[in-house]
């Protein structure tokens, strides 16, 4: 039997997909059923809720009114069915998370076991996505993002701060010195990221304070390569402290210019994110409140 929250669900899915045949891809149901139920919410309210184009679909202005309030609506319906499920059930499903390789390898990966043992109900699916990936695209319940988050649509849980830290290898440093300004940066090579953005900003007083504020020589998409390029001895890289703590302990890399880095900043930021209307919320809220407090991020 339909229901009106049914309908709705199906408004706000059209919107976050971008358009009718996204939207039943990603609920698993047909085009037409997504379009009758848009049909029938424009017929009750007597109001255009979208613009339709042959390649887009948008929020008319009282659509987009309509669809932030029942937004609150069903989250907050969402979240009283949530809160009664878990008053008798233990939180059991499936749960999608996606991490950068670096903080799933040294972050999470140690944690799992543990948390599996005491969530024996919750199925995880672990995927490593180097860039800022489309949660409803991907099928992505939650992801862990280092750095500053943009997207309003989504609802962020702070997990802490990592600090950054300029490093290199001892072996790199006996055949090319030991860099004590930011100037001297110039005289070495620097390894940097593929096209990421603020991920070449090195946070280093006495750099420029821009976006990309250093000029690298070897670049790569993923931060666990650019670690082992920097154990290897390739050059100086800016790295968060959460994925280099044990080699810096055992004296595979060293620290350099420690007192010239500047924090806070935003490439310290470690947080979860995930849609405000989910309905996954005791399992995220489970895995969240089991790996918050045993990350190893300082």
């Amino acid at each position: 039997m339909r229901s009106r929250s049914e309908d709705l669900e199906l408004l706000i899915a059209v919107v976050d997909c971008g358009g009718f045949s996204a939207a039943a891809r990603q609920l698993d149901v047909p085009v037409a059923k997504v379009s009758r139920a848009i049909q029938r919410l424009e017929l009750q309210l007597e109001t255009p809720l979208l613009n339709r184009t042959t390649r887009s679909v948008t929020l008319t202005s009282e659509g987009r009114a309509f669809v932030d309030r029942i937004r609150e609506g069903l989250g907050l319906l969402t979240e009283a069915e949530e809160a009664m499920r878990q008053s008798r059930e233990r939180p059991s499903g499936t749960l999608r998370v996606d991490a950068a390789t670096p903080f799933l390898l040294h972050q999470l990966v140690p944690l799992i076991g543990r948390f599996c043992q005491a969530y024996p109900g919750i199925e995880l699916e672990l995927t490593a996505s180097e860039g800022i990936i489309n949660l409803l695209e991907q099928r992505t319940d939650m992801a862990i993002r280092i750095g500053g988050l943009e997207d309003s649509t989504l609802h962020a849980r702070p997990l802490g701060r990592s600090p950054l830290q300029l490093v290199a290898s001892p072996r790199y440093l006996e055949r090319h010195g030991v860099p004590v300004s930011p100037a001297a940066l110039r005289d070495h090579r620097l390894l940097g990221f593929i096209n990421a953005g603020n991920l070449n900003y090195w946070p280093v007083a006495g750099l420029p304070q821009t976006s990309a504020n250093i000029k690298t020589q070897v670049n790569t998409s993923s931060g666990e390569v650019m670690r082992q390029l920097c154990i290897a001895g390739e050059g100086i890289a800016c790295l968060s402290r959460f994925m280099i703590q044990d080699d810096l302990a055992q004296g595979r890399l060293v620290s350099l210019m420690a007192d010239r880095i500047i924090s806070p900043n935003s490439r310290e930021q470690v947080q979860a994110v995930y849609y405000r209307s989910t309905a996954l919320s005791s399992r995220i809220t489970a895995f969240l409140d089991f790996i918050a407090p045993r990350l190893q991020l300082q």
